[in-house]
């Protein structure tokens, strides 16, 4: 993508927002069109209840755009619930905006066998749930007003898709803030961990940091109090659950890098 980046992503939604409404307005008569787009009618309660259907049938991937409300106030029980009742091995992302950024439920992953990761963007309004790559509700305005939509044409998937990705690689982890306290410190605790999840040395990610190595171990072990993780390990994989580090990428072997 080219230009600001926030001009990429208003771009983006806009044509989300093209593809849902054209599809459903001018194909809504074709059998095979009702499958792959379909309206949910019924206000919040049906929202709800599509939501809860598609989170519960996920099998590897839960990634959620939250950025306008859909219901009545702000975010409730039920919604939150929601992302818990997924199955246990389902990687759950969750992208908001600062203004509904739930700090409680944030707070709440840091204690979670399998926490949500959460990070905080500028993101246009939009309210997406995107399931396995295969199926999405999508609650977005249209020229009709507000329209709520599952999701399994390809297209459109594609796109919903290439928008998280590239919105997720701007944002920021939301446990940052709360975590660490300061940008200085979130900085010098994901070079931490980052020579934690290395393998490097005391010795040596001291000398690269500049600081003496009582001073790194010291400050290895606020990090592991700050994220509930009884071993350097547990701290890595923690923190890469909660977002603070990027997912480790494979290597043609097989092995993680």
């Amino acid at each position: 993508m080219g230009g600001r980046p926030d001009d990429d992503l208003e771009q983006a939604l806009l044509k989300v927002r093209t593809l849902i409404e054209s599809t459903v307005e001018l194909h809504r008569a074709r059998s095979v069109q009702e499958q792959l787009i379909t309206a949910v009618d019924g206000g919040y309660e049906a929202v709800l209840d599509a939501a809860g259907r598609l989170i519960g049938g996920a099998a590897r991937s839960i990634d959620i755009v939250h950025s306008r409300m859909i219901g009545p106030g702000g975010p409730t029980g039920e919604e939150k619930e929601l992302i818990y009742d997924a199955a246990e091995l389902v990687s759950v992302r969750l992208l908001t905006v600062p203004v509904l950024l739930d700090e409680a439920f944030v707070r709440e992953q840091f204690v979670r066998v399998r926490p949500v990761a959460i990070r905080v963007a500028p993101v246009p309004p939009l309210q997406a749930l995107l399931v396995d790559h295969s199926r999405a509700l999508v609650v977005a305005d249209s020229s009709a007003g507000q329209r709520a939509s599952i999701i399994r044409a390809p297209e459109v998937l594609h796109i919903l898709h290439t928008l998280f990705e590239t919105m997720w690689g701007q944002a920021v982890p939301a446990g940052e803030r709360m975590v660490f306290e300061s940008p200085e410190r979130a900085t010098l605790a994901r070079q931490i961990l980052g020579a934690l999840r290395a393998g490097v040395t005391d010795e040596v990610a001291a000398r690269e940091l500049t600081v003496s190595v009582r001073t790194y171990r010291r400050h290895v072990a606020d990090i592991m109090t700050l994220l509930g993780a009884n071993s350097r390990f547990q701290a890595g994989v923690r923190a890469a659950e909660l977002g603070l580090l990027p997912p480790q990428a494979l290597g043609t072997d097989g092995r993680m890098r």
